[in-house]
């Protein structure tokens, strides 16, 4: 069978933008998906059929559309980490609005009130918490580096180029995180290549350095983790290095991974300067953050969502609460001074040390967390032990919840649900199994990722009467 052709489709007009950050056009009754387009685009495009709809590059924008801007990014369009820096906000938020809706009535097919306007994100910029970047030895080269007589250093310390496991996008600048960041990656960089030290090669397995994630905290902490294959003397001066270049470092912090793979989480982590954990602050609340624990990415924007989580719990004093997923105990530590007790559930051991550790700090004593797989934990038995939940509180991953979740709180029948969800798609999928038992009530959406289509999605379910 031969090779697909690519043909060029002229003067398309982009109409909408749809899941994954990809804009939307058709051409002969055909969805053509076109990313960095933008929805009011008139466009040329090369395209490739695939099966029901066509996957375009983006060749000429021949009308831009009113609601199209000039990225501030030097990486956009080659970086897949903000695809919509190119259309104003405001659009984004639309977009973003009508992603659920979409989801709800094609994957939920529930009925569902009118959603309410999501609440904005401010900043929009150097809003990251936390940032991960990969080295690789074999980095994206633009076409402009591209010359016969340039000797090429293809050594790169930056994000993964979408579909490509041993290719990363060499980053100067990110706007998404505080700019210490950028002045600690860049020069981590020229010390590694200064003192020929090896880069991970994803493909081969081989290599020294592997990964540099950084969490930042309104409080002023600055968490760096260093990864390496093995820690040896060039791994001690290294360490010694970035120590003195940069005391904003509250947590200095390296991982030895010798694995196939990036997880770190299963792997134990060696201080080397500074405390272990950094510190957030949100209203009068207190939150102790260790490296492995889950936090939101956006820590002004969290303080919105979970007062739309508190808004649609209307806890009382002689309400039991389930918080399912908890992490470090945050939304269960904001609900427990209007409730009788909480009781989180999550699968990450130091996360539940950490919500312990911030329940004594902000001398919250009516909660109690457990650490476990929730499929496993969530039984009868836990049930039976600890008391029926008038409210439950689910905050799952992108995944959602996994069936055997499900089928407990059905068995529960809590009088509400609050469902927190970073994915439209898999909410609606739970929410469609749990609606001949549970009604939505309420639906607030919370842009907590400027730039991308990523948006939280917080829903009441209320029980059928």
């Amino acid at each position: 069978m031969g090779k697909k052709k690519q043909i060029i489709i002229e003067n398309l007009e982009i109409k909408d933008a749809g899941a994954e950050g990809v804009s939307v056009g058709r051409y002969q009754d055909t969805v053509v998906f076109v990313p960095y387009a933008v929805p009011g685009d008139i466009v040329d495009v090369k395209a490739l059929k695939k099966r029901t709809y066509y996957h375009a590059q983006l060749l000429k924008i021949k009308t831009p559309s009113p609601h199209r801007i000039a990225p501030l990014c030097q990486h956009f369009g080659f970086c897949g980490g903000c695809k919509w820096q190119q259309m104003d906000y405001t659009t984004q938020l639309q977009y973003k609005q009508k992603q659920i809706i979409d989801n709800f009535i094609r994957i939920g097919k529930f009925p569902f009130p009118q959603v309410m306007p999501i609440l904005a994100s401010d900043p929009i910029f150097a809003y990251r918490n936390k940032i991960e970047y990969t080295f690789s030895p074999r980095r994206w080269v633009l076409e402009k580096e591209i010359t016969q007589d340039q000797d090429i250093d293809k050594r790169g310390l930056g994000f993964h180029i979408q579909g490509m496991f041993d290719r990363v996008l060499d980053i100067e600048t990110c706007h998404l995180h505080p700019d210490i960041g950028n002045k600690i990656r860049n020069a981590i960089k020229a010390y590694a290549i200064d003192h020929n030290l090896a880069f991970w090669d994803a493909r081969d397995k081989i290599g020294f350095l592997r990964n540099l994630m950084m969490r930042f905290s309104s409080c002023g902490d600055l968490m760096l983790i260093v990864v390496f294959q093995t820690y040896d003397k060039s791994a001690e001066n290294m360490m010694q290095y970035i120590h003195q270049q940069f005391p904003e470092i509250t947590s200095l912090i390296y991982v030895v991974n010798e694995k196939d793979n990036d997880v770190i989480t299963d792997l134990p982590i060696h201080l080397y300067a500074g405390k272990d954990y950094i510190t957030e602050k949100m209203n009068d609340l207190q939150f102790k953050i260790s490296p492995h624990a889950f936090y939101q990415t956006n820590s002004r924007q969290a303080l919105q969502l979970y007062k739309t989580v508190e808004d649609f719990a209307q806890t009382q004093t002689n309400e039991l609460v389930y918080d399912l997923y908890t992490g470090t105990g945050t939304i269960a530590l904001f609900l427990a001074r209007n409730a009788k007790k909480v009781i989180g559930i999550e699968y990450i051991d130091s996360a539940v040390a950490d919500a312990f550790e911030n329940a004594k700090n902000n001398h919250i004593h009516n909660v109690d967390f457990y650490a476990g797989d929730i499929a496993k934990v969530l039984t009868p038995e836990f049930v039976h032990t600890h008391g029926k939940p008038q409210l439950i509180i689910s905050d799952p991953p992108r995944a959602g919840m996994h069936p055997d979740v499900i089928k407990q709180i059905l068995s529960i029948e809590a009088e509400k649900i609050v469902y927190v969800s970073c994915n439209p798609a898999t909410q609606a999928r739970d929410i469609a199994m749990m609606s001949d038992t549970y009604k939505v009530e309420k639906v607030q959406a919370v842009d907590m990722f400027p730039h991308t289509h990523h948006i939280e999605n917080v829903v009441l379910l209320r029980v059928n009467k």
